[in-house]
This record gives C-alpha cells, structure tokens and sequence, in this order.
C-alpha cells in the first residue's frame, strides 16, 4: 500500500510537472478548452473550430432531484425552449379544436389528451437534437468529452468521469458556459422531496394531474400556460407579482387571459410546508401574506419555478480567484466576456447582467469565438435590443424598454406611447374573447422619435416581434412605422397602422378591418 501511494504521489508530481512546463513552453493540448455543452457553449465551440482552433467541449449533466438525466444540448434542447414550444403547440392544437366547430368542423362532443404519447413525441425530438449536436461537432473536428469540467489554473481544466476518473486537458483560453439550474425552496417542508421543476416535468412518463405551479416567471406561466391548454386543472401560486422585469401593463394582460383561459391564480401567498397524505395526493399549506390566514388544497404534483441557480459552485473558480456576484453566485464579466482571470471567459446565463436567452448566448458564443480567434473585435450588444417572446396561451412579445424603464430614463413628458386594442381575424368567427390582444410602442417624445420598446400580445408574438426586433438594430423611428406598408389581413400590420397616444385619452379599440 505504502508503495502504490509513493507511486500515485509521483504520478501527480510528474502531471503537475507536465502541466506547469505547458505553461512556460505555450504548448497546450487546445487553442480552446469549453466547459458546457449547452447551446451557447456549442456555439461556441463549433465556430471556434471553423476558424481553424483546435477545440474541446466538456459537458456533464447532474441529474435532477429526482433523477431525471438527458444528453448533449443543455437547458434549451432538453427541458426548456424545444420541449415547453412542442407542448404550448399542444395546447394551441387544443384550442384550434375548439374553434373548428365554428368554422364548419364535426367535432366530437368530449375530447381527450394522452400525455404519454404527446411526451414520448417530444423526447424523441428532442433525443434526435442529442444526437445531431454530437454529429455535428463531430463533423468540426470538436472533440466531445462527457466530464464534469472545473478548473485548475486559467490553462488547465480537469474532467471527471461518471465513474470518477479524471483528465486533464491545457487550453490557451477557457470558455465558462455552464447555464444555470432551477431553485428549490428548500427551507419549505417537503419541496424537494415532493415538488418537481422544469428538470423534470418535460420527461414525466405520465401526466402530472392537478397542478401546482409556484412562482411566476415566463417558466411558471408557460408551464401553467401549456398544462392548462390540455385539459389540467392548474394553480399558480404567487408571491408577489407576475413576469418581474417585463412590462408591468403587458404582465397584466397575459394574466388575466390565462385566468379567463383556465388557469386560477393565488396572489400573494407563499406555501409553508408540502406533506404526502396516505391516499397519495400531495397537500400543500400555504398563507396569505395579506389575511395571514392559512389555506390548504390537495394537487397531483408541485412545480417549483422560483428561480434558477447559476451552475458555479463546482467549477473551482474561488481557488482561482474568479470574481462573482456574492448574490447571485454569477461570475463577473467584461463587455467582452473576460472575467477577472486572464484566459478565462464566461457568457450565458452564468454571466452577471446578462439575459437568460438561448439566442443571446449563441450570438455571444460565436462573437467570444472570433475574437478569441483573432478574426474580429466584435462585442456583443447586450442594450436592450434582444427581442423576447413568452410562450403563454397568449403570446407575449416585446424588444427594447417596458414603459416603466422608459420613463425612469426619459422622464414621463419625455416618452410618447402609442397603442391599440386589436381583434386578430381569427378569433372572429371563433368568437373567441380579444379584451388582451394589445399592441403598444414606446417612443422618444421629441426628435425623430426614435423607438424605444415595442410590446406585442396576440398569436404568433415571437413572429411578429422577430421582425421589428430588427428594425430596433437599425435604429427605427415612428414616422418609419407610419411609412411601412402592411400585410392584409395580418396580426403584425396593426402595429405599423397604429396612431393613437396614451397622452390623447382616446379609446385605442382598433375598428373596421
């Protein structure tokens, strides 16, 4: 024994040896060592190595609380934005339903939804992601490594397998791109014990049933959202208000559709403890903030959408000294993605100020690339010009400054808001309800008016917003929206023809066709 743990200690001699003269010599194992298989690190990874970088991704998933594990793709592809779209279009596809019997359809009186089939459907879509992102870093020359990643200096990275066994690779530069985790409230009895998150509700093999949802960020509402469109009876409790850091009128309309849509809403209350009874449902004790009085309802399954983690804690980034936010836990970075330790750099979710957006991480990815490639100095624009949609039964989508943000920068007299009330040709024949499909543009008042925020509710947002979230890049005006012609009959052109300010007092119901 004694001999094998001499020889164990030279062996760990001789590897930081190996390590140390790499850093003398700047010899390295890769130009490029990125820890995160998400779709930034992705992103990343493979550009990098289409400009000729010698590339390694590292990417390990943790199984959730309770157990649930995917592949290759991280947070977006597996239990986030693919996963969440298929089954709100579930929900949509049951609406659509609905509406056909006024269009002529023969519908059958009752109809039913299989979540086992509809589940099994996403997660071979999404399995088949798994393997083409394998396929196509692959096909770049990326070399694929399914370890656990944390850092030893800012060239060397360790990877720890599965079965705990560990590599060490040298990398000129150091890509940290490891997203973020949902929060469990882990002072409540029995929320990690009983309680799901988005983790594991996209890979549930049978239907969740009755619903809690507690929170109510875009995750809990499109959660809500897509569990309500298939025929769940769903609750969302919520502490405070709904959508923190969107618009606060535009909130308040993708609420009050979801309540008049299905879904029952607990305002101002937080749960306190979560108990098994011994029938099975799961009984959840919560209080008012505003009565104090205690209320209790029995559910199927809790699901806890109060926020996410950044995944730091493991990397070694405190023995390196990388800075991060003591609040958040996220790391410090640059306009140019640097962190406080030269070589290494962090985007994505785990960058402090940064949007927690798929597409924003895969554009900053692939600028990060160029630069560190030496092919460009180009900085990611992070100003308020990353557009966003929330996948509610009514969509949500806007770009640029709510109008509170607005108004703190310019001032109330500084700010003109135009908006309207429209009825998208759809609904008509459905005689579906329109009261929140509103469209509002907030402008600089004086000048050219420049476009300071577009807010978008209706069908299609995330359509609708696309487009115009580029004409922001460009720098819009108002007078360019009343130059634009638009697309009869369409969603999208009662932006262009709307004209009526909030200043004015006039009703903005759009009427006619």
């Amino acid at each position: 024994m004694a001999a094998l743990c001499t020889v164990r200690h030279r062996w760990k001699r001789l590897k930081c040896l190996q390590i140390f003269t790499r850093n003398l010599t700047g010899r390295y194992d890769y130009d490029l060592v990125v820890i995160g298989g998400g779709s930034g690190g992705l992103a990343c990874s493979k550009e990098a190595a289409q400009l000729g970088q010698k590339v390694a991704v590292l990417d390990y998933v943790e199984p959730s609380a309770k157990g649930t594990k995917w592949g290759l793709g991280g947070t977006c592809v597996n239990v986030g934005c693919i996963p969440k779209k298929l089954m709100h279009q579930a929900a949509l596809l049951g609406t659509a339903v609905k509406d056909a019997k006024k269009y002529g359809w023969q519908m059958p009186e009752t109809l039913r939804h299989d979540w086992a089939i509809m589940a099994e459907a996403v997660q071979n879509h999404v399995r088949s992601l798994n393997w083409g992102h394998r396929v196509q870093l692959q096909d770049r020359k990326v070399k694929y490594l399914n370890l656990k990643g944390s850092l030893l200096d800012e060239h060397t990275v360790r990877g720890l397998s599965k079965a705990g066994k560990e590599t060490v690779l040298t990398a000129k530069n150091i890509v940290i791109a490891t997203g973020g985790r949902p929060k469990y409230p882990t002072q409540i009895p029995g929320a990690v014990e009983h309680g799901i998150t988005s983790d594991d509700v996209f890979w549930l093999k049978q239907s969740p049933g009755k619903t809690l949802v507690v929170g109510a960020s875009y995750v809990a509402l499109e959660c809500a959202g897509f569990l309500t469109g298939i025929g769940l009876d769903t609750t969302v409790m919520v502490r405070s208000v709904a959508l923190r850091g969107f618009d606060r009128q535009m909130a308040g309309l993708v609420t009050d559709y979801m309540e008049a849509y299905g879904t029952r809403f607990v305002w101002g209350s937080v749960p306190q403890r979560v108990d098994r009874l011994p029938s099975g449902p799961l009984q959840v004790t919560w209080n008012d903030s505003e009565t104090g009085r205690e209320h209790k309802d029995t559910f199927d399954s809790v699901l806890w959408a109060v926020g996410r983690a950044p995944e730091t804690k493991t990397l070694g980034l405190d023995k390196l000294g990388v800075q991060l936010n003591q609040e958040t836990g996220k790391i410090v970075v640059g306009p140019d993605e640097s962190t406080s330790v030269p070589n290494v750099y962090a985007f994505g979710d785990i960058g402090e100020g940064r949007p927690e957006l798929t597409p924003t991480a895969i554009k900053a990815g692939k600028l990060l690339a160029h630069r560190l490639a030496g092919q460009s100095t180009d900085l990611m624009n992070y100003d308020n010009v990353v557009a966003t949609t929330v996948f509610t039964p009514l969509e949500y989508g806007c770009v640029g400054l709510s109008e509170e943000e607005a108004e703190r920068r310019r001032g109330k007299d500084g700010i003109e808001v135009f908006h309207a009330f429209y009825k998208p040709l759809e609904f008509t024949v459905a005689e579906r309800d329109a009261s929140q499909c509103y469209i509002k543009v907030i402008c600089d008042r004086g000048g050219d008016q420049k476009i300071l925020g577009l807010h978008f509710t209706g069908p299609n947002a995330g359509e609708v917003i696309q487009g115009f979230s580029m004409s922001l890049q460009c720098g819009a005006t108002y007078p360019h929206l009343l130059q634009t012609v638009g697309i009869h009959p369409t969603c999208a052109e009662e932006v262009v023809k709307i004209h009526i300010t909030k200043r004015s007092g006039l009703d903005p119901t759009v009427t006619g066709c």
